[in-house]
């Protein structure tokens, strides 16, 4: 006897459809290994078909008024609400998270940043019109871009869709959205509920893997790729749009600093860089995993930190006792007990390093101690519930540390005194700085970073503006 798996089709121009050739691609629950559903496996007839829609339904939805707009995205945000359970339900099954961490702390935040760019799509900002030459006047206008081409990553498969489709689609662009190959589920839920509201066109979900994102981003027609992915992806998707001339949007990998001075009240911080750290599984890239304590703090500090972190449980998600749930597949499984598998000497494991049950993809929440600056561990993104702690000695050796890496996403520094806190977040070369905390969201605040981290920004009016065009009008004051 077998049982019937969950099919997962792909939405384009208002309707589910199988892959234009059939084909599909096993999906997986991280919390047993088992495949429980199959989800498309999109080609190029089906990216052909889903930027068709998206171009046939932009003009008029870039004229809709801002105000039709905003009024779509409050019934977005109301009706996945309304079915939230059943949302909530879809995501962790894909994702193997925690149900009622989920409901507390993601649900809540993705509601809330659909409604913001819904009153964002009312509130666009420029020049005002003025005489700069005589007899002449102008004014600027921010304009849609066009069909946004967007690939979501796993870690956070709702919320980053959120993160995609909410400002593209309130600035007036029209949107092929393409989830995770592991994680479509929520993204295929959610075209379900949004095609009830919006017309049919502007927002398509096309599963697939890498292959099929690559067709998008090389695809002629989006005037946008935006991505949130490895540097990797991130890089091969600047190549490609670059022959188009696209505009790029790319939120990539992080490393983040967490600095930890003698005088940091040690109790708070250990609390607060363990949550920060074993959130998610570690699977954040801005999670607090590289901790740097000066000297005076470093033993109590990592003694202090193990403890906590052996109190940290990680296990199935409907256990409302663990704090994280399973890695997304086995192979990252097996990269995050790779960095471990290859410490060098120096290093010290305090607790932790190693795969928890064999059902699942869980790994113990882990400590490493004893680090240098030149570690791989230290240099590379692990992507997983493990922290690292290295020991300086002054300010000056955590700033240089902080910013000796490739990544330049976010960071933190804990510290009682003001002085040195404001000095910190000049020098952290960083592109958000958390004092006395580490991972808190706002939208009305941007999230982005430098170098290999990426370019664009997600959230706040910045991170609407980067779905907008602008254009300089000029009108004669003569007859």
């Amino acid at each position: 006897m077998t049982t019937e798996l969950r099919r997962l089709r792909n939405y384009i121009d208002g309707e589910f459809r199988d892959a234009a050739d059939g084909r599909t691609t096993e999906v997986v629950d991280p919390a047993t290994g088992e495949t429980y559903a199959t989800a498309a496996l999109s080609g190029a007839a089906d990216v052909d078909a889903a930027m068709a829609a998206a171009e046939a339904a932009f003009p008029a939805w870039r004229d809709a008024t801002p105000g039709a707009r905003q009024l779509a995205l409050l019934k977005i945000a109301d009706a996945l609400e309304a079915r939230s359970d059943e949302l909530l339900a879809v995501e962790c099954k894909d994702t193997g998270k925690p149900l009622e961490l989920t409901r507390q702390e993601e649900l809540p935040m993705m509601l809330d940043q659909i409604r913001f760019f819904a009153g964002a799509a009312r509130m666009l900002e420029g020049k005002s019109a003025g005489e700069y030459m005589d007899g002449l006047t102008s004014f600027v206008r921010r304009e849609p871009i066009g069909v946004c081409a967007q690939v979501a990553p796993w870690n956070y498969p709702m919320m980053m869709a959120v993160w995609k489709f909410a400002p593209a689609l309130a600035a007036g662009n029209t949107v092929v959205l393409k989830p995770s190959d592991t994680t479509p589920a929520s993204a295929v839920f959610m075209a379900e509920v949004i095609g009830e509201i919006l017309p049919k066109g502007v927002f398509n979900v096309v599963c697939g893997d890498r292959d099929t994102g690559r067709l998008m981003v090389e695809h002629k027609t989006p005037a946008m790729a935006s991505i949130t992915g490895s540097v990797r992806a991130g890089m091969e998707v600047a190549g490609s749009a670059a022959k188009d001339v696209k505009r790029v949007h790319l939120e990539l990998g992080g490393k983040a600093p967490v600095v930890v001075f003698d005088d940091a009240d040690i109790a708070t911080a250990v609390e607060g860089i363990r949550d920060a750290g074993f959130f998610n599984a570690g699977q954040d890239c801005t999670a607090a995993t590289r901790v740097l304590v000066q000297e005076g703090l470093h033993d109590e500090f990592v003694a202090a930190l193990a403890k906590a972190a052996g109190e940290v449980k990680t296990g199935d998600p409907g256990d409302e006792d663990c704090f994280y749930g399973a890695l997304n597949n086995p192979v990252h499984l097996e990269k995050v007990q790779g960095f471990i598998d290859r410490l060098p000497a120096h290093a010290k494991v305090e607790t932790g390093g190693e795969r928890v049950g064999d059902k699942g993809y869980f790994f113990a929440p882990t400590v490493v101690s004893g680090l240098k600056q030149d570690d791989e561990i230290i240099q590379n993104e692990v992507f997983g519930p493990v922290i690292t702690v290295q020991k300086f000695t002054d300010e000056a050796q955590a700033v240089d540390w902080s910013n000796d890496i490739e990544y330049a996403l976010s960071s933190s520094v804990w510290t009682k005194d003001h002085g040195r806190a404001m000095r910190m977040s000049k020098k952290l070369d960083f592109g958000c700085v958390w004092i006395n905390t580490h991972i808190p969201l706002v939208a009305e605040m941007p999230h982005g970073g430098y170098k290999k981290s990426g370019y664009g920004k997600d959230l706040s009016a910045y991170g609407f503006e980067d779905y907008t065009r602008i254009k300089h009008v000029m009108t004669s004051l003569g007859a």
